[in-house]
């Protein structure tokens, strides 16, 4: 095929991830009521999360609950409510449309792999898209609702009074969950750094004090200062750096037997 040819496969295939992206945007967008409960279940005091915590606790022998917490949100722009039902209504458009995306993708770089990259290119497109739900999800179930009960409640004197903007919600939750959609393409990294030889299982067992360390700030920044929310950050991604140590491990093991 020459180049102008891919380039119309390139803008057909475009095109077609327009289309699905705003035709599931579009049924977001309908959804209105719907979408927007969603998206502010994790704002209220007794959202599930909180629940099961309290639960926990309740087997272990304790009486600990939640205090009940109101957090007023406004907009303070005319347009701001109608802007943010359509700017989120694209946001998870996008969101819902990337397994279409990713098969997509995988399409029109499929007749350029080799056979044993064809197995692999599928293993690593489902294996991105499944850490990158759990990381949405993580956010939604853990970070999200614990950063917000902590900053929301957060106060410096009874004078004060806290009202949460739309779109200072709505930034704050998309930017949460795509950085932890992000944070947890940690072990497929690993898989292509082991690959080339940059990175070692031994070199990322030697070094694991100072990654502990390197993860608690990293989960220190992007959560409120409380300990609880940073043990709940920092123990899934550290579990991913194990991971990503194993799976270098296993590619190593796999060098060698074909070496030999």
């Amino acid at each position: 095929m020459t180049f102008g040819g891919h380039l119309e496969v390139l803008r057909r295939m475009l095109f077609r991830i327009i289309i699905v992206v705003f035709v599931i945007s579009g049924f977001i967008f309908y959804f209105k009521d719907k979408t927007f409960e969603l998206l502010f279940a994790p704002s209220n005091w007794d959202f599930v999360t909180y629940r099961y915590i309290e639960k926990f606790m309740h087997l272990l022998g304790s009486s600990f609950t939640f205090n009940e917490f109101h957090v007023n949100m406004i907009a303070t722009e005319l347009s701001s409510q109608f802007m943010t039902h359509i700017t989120t209504a694209l946001y998870l458009g996008l969101l819902g449309a990337s397994p279409y995306i990713l098969i997509e993708l995988f399409r029109f770089i499929t007749p350029a792999l080799y056979e044993n990259e064809k197995k692999y290119s599928v293993r690593v497109a489902i294996t991105v898209y499944l850490l990158f739900v759990v990381g949405v999800l993580m956010s939604y179930y853990i970070l999200f609702p614990i950063s917000f009960r902590f900053l929301g409640t957060y106060s410096v004197s009874s004078l004060v009074e806290s009202n949460i903007t739309l779109k200072s919600y709505i930034s704050t939750f998309t930017t949460l969950t795509l950085v932890m959609g992000l944070v947890f393409q940690l072990p497929v990294i690993a898989f292509f750094l082991g690959k080339l030889g940059v990175v070692s299982s031994e070199m990322m067992k030697r070094y694991r004090k100072y990654a502990f360390l390197v993860i608690m700030i990293v989960a220190a920044i992007i959560t409120p200062p409380d300990v609880m929310t940073l043990i709940l950050v920092t123990i899934p991604l550290y579990l991913l750096y194990e991971i990503s140590r194993i799976v270098i491990k296993r590619i190593e093991k796999k060098k060698k037997k074909q070496a030999n």
